[in-house]
């Protein structure tokens, strides 16, 4: 199965951080995108067991990104 992970680069910790908003519990962090690929997967395998996985046929699709402006 192949999940869509939300990834945000916070410059404050200089750590990636991702979400898989489908699966609660399903965020990590890492220095690298290969660390945080890594972290991810394995807690993707720590949230889901097979009963999770059946029910999780049908997930949201990513569509992209906006930005939204306001005034302050």
């Amino acid at each position: 199965m192949t999940f869509t992970a939300y990834i945000e680069y916070d410059p404050a910790t200089k750590l990636f951080t991702g979400v898989i908003p489908p699966i609660h519990g399903a965020h990590s962090q890492g220095a690298t995108l290969d660390e945080l690929h890594d972290n991810l997967k394995e807690v993707l395998l720590l949230c889901l067991d097979e009963e999770d996985i059946e029910a999780l046929e049908v997930q949201p699709r990513f569509i992209g990104t906006q930005q939204v402006e306001i005034n302050v």
